[in-house]
């Protein structure tokens, strides 16, 4: 008689994790894990930004888990870049290591992030959101507007979000639209903006 054998398969191992060492400083989240992608083992993620290219060039996607999921420690793993698309407004993407639906079902929620030198150069006037932050803005008359802490994207324009000066983080900000009538110099080595704005606009 055969042995009796379980129903269930043993859970899909994911790859090792890396060594603290090895998680490099600076890291940007770009995307998140929404979701399996087909029985082989594809992710399917959501970009954090419409522009989705650096996603699809980087060589390696850094994944961390939820604080709080088991097995959430940082794991470095290999694109396979031409087994990566867009797919709507996702993408969908075969990672080394990856290779089947139990694999890929872990990683559900997981944060993607890349390194800021995988990123493909910005064309010429435009600008990754990244680069903006901590920039300083003033108007043209020299008053302090506030420092960029992150932006609003919207189906009509994108939007900086400023910490004005003085105020406390998380406290009331103040919204600049990120468009030519306003936003008139951008400055990223010396990290300033010049802006067309007045503090009693808001």
């Amino acid at each position: 008689m055969d042995s009796p054998r379980s129903s269930h398969a043993a859970p899909a191992a994911l790859p090792a994790q890396i060594d603290a060492a090895e998680w490099p400083e600076g890291l940007i989240e770009v995307a998140r894990v929404l979701d399996a992608w087909g029985v082989r083992g594809w992710l399917k993620v959501a970009p954090a930004a419409a522009d989705a290219s650096a996603l699809l060039q980087a060589e390696c996607w850094w994944l961390q888990g939820p604080e709080l999921a088991p097995a959430s420690a940082p794991r470095r793993l290999r694109l396979q870049r031409r087994l990566a698309r867009r797919h709507g407004h996702s993408v969908v993407a075969l990672l080394d290591g990856i290779g089947e639906r139990a694999q890929a079902d872990a990683l559900k929620g997981w944060s993607i992030l890349l390194r800021r030198q995988d990123f493909p150069p910005a064309d010429a006037g435009e600008f990754y959101w990244v680069d903006l932050i901590g920039c300083a803005v003033r108007n043209r008359e020299g008053l302090d507007l506030g420092v960029v802490v992150g932006l609003l994207d919207s189906a009509a324009q994108s939007v900086l979000r400023l910490q004005r000066p003085g105020a406390a983080a998380g406290s009331a900000e103040r919204l600049i639209p990120f468009v030519d009538a306003y936003v008139l110099e951008v400055d990223v080595a010396g990290k300033r903006i010049l802006a067309d704005w007045q503090p009693d606009y808001d």
